[in-house]
């Protein structure tokens, strides 16, 4: 009995209790196709994360400001970097010469800039055109894989047995030239080598992808196998790289011109102007400050850049 009128009394309540408390809220039959938050491409995901690392963004800023300044730089001293002042020779500082002059009485903030100029374009050029050859030489040793990968991989382990610096001297005595193209042909002959390797290592991963073994499958030729459907997949390992080698192609010019195999007069770049000034360390050490701070800013900005990217660009980390 005491049973029964619990019951009652439990049914008594809940008739108490109105209507509208027992309406369901907040769904829909549209519900489920809202997207809980706006689609973000691979892309967008990196540039997102990158922003993240203030080093790496640190970095992109001084690269950009240099750049910059390597475009727009030698016009703003008012001087020509080949201009040739005698009354105004190894000139410290000043309001009228930024940077100083140099032992010919040249405006050193325009020569900096200047050989700005074909230092980065050097560093850049080069690691592109390695790249390039670097993928589709590793691609293909990946792709046949056996004995042509074998051979391939031969041929590479030969040429980087080869110092550069050889390579240079040589291409130099044959070509009786010392101009920006045999040395761009002197870094680059061997340059490829270490992104080839890189490309196959990552092109064997990828061979066994579904996506691959059906684009076999539908006839799609070697070669546009490689480079529709291989190589996109390592774009991101292939930019990491790229910025990593520009700081060693920087530096392989600076060190040739500081010995005499790269620029020229009347051309300059960084390393032809650290060559020049170290002669004259002692007495006017600002003549060997301002060309070795350049190389110096942009190859650790290119460095953390890089390192930025390869964590940025890492799928694994997308979250």
């Amino acid at each position: 009995m005491a049973t029964e009128q619990n019951s009652f009394a439990s049914a008594a309540e809940w008739e108490d209790i109105p209507a509208e408390k027992f309406e369901i809220i907040g769904t829909d039959d549209f519900s489920g196709d809202i997207i809980a938050r706006p689609k973000v491409g691979y892309w967008a995901d990196a540039w997102r994360r990158l922003k993240e690392n203030k080093i790496a963004i640190v970095a992109l800023i001084v690269l950009i400001l240099l750049i910059v300044m390597v475009a727009v730089g030698p016009a703003l001293s008012g001087y020509n970097f080949e201009q040739v002042d005698t009354s105004a020779i190894n000139q410290r500082p000043s309001a009228e010469h930024w940077f100083g002059t140099d032992s010919l009485g040249r405006d050193l903030f325009a020569r900096v800039w200047q050989g700005g100029r074909v230092s980065i374009v050097i560093g850049i050029v080069g690691a592109v055109v390695a790249s390039v050859i670097g993928c589709i030489y590793g691609g293909i040793a990946s792709y046949f894989g056996g004995i042509v990968d074998d051979i391939m991989m031969r041929v590479v382990e030969v040429l980087l047995s080869i110092p550069y610096l050889i390579i240079v001297i040589l291409i130099s005595v044959v070509t009786d030239s010392k101009s920006i193209g045999t040395m761009m042909l002197a870094l680059t002959l061997t340059g490829w080598c270490g992104i080839a390797r890189l490309v196959r290592g990552q092109m064997l991963q990828l061979k066994s992808q579904e996506y691959v073994l059906a684009a076999n499958a539908l006839g799609v030729s070697p070669l546009k196998t490689i480079m529709r459907h291989m190589i996109p997949n390592t774009i991101g390992i292939i930019i990491v790289a790229i910025t990593f080698d520009i700081p060693g192609y920087i530096f392989s010019e600076a060190f040739l011109s500081y010995i005499g195999l790269g620029i020229q007069p009347p051309n300059t770049s960084w390393g032809a102007l650290a060559s020049a000034a170290q002669q004259n360390f002692m007495f006017y050490p600002y003549q060997l400050l301002f060309p070795s701070l350049m190389i110096a800013l942009t190859m650790l900005s290119f460095t953390l850049l890089g390192d930025g990217l390869r964590d940025a660009l890492d799928p694994k980390l997308r979250k």
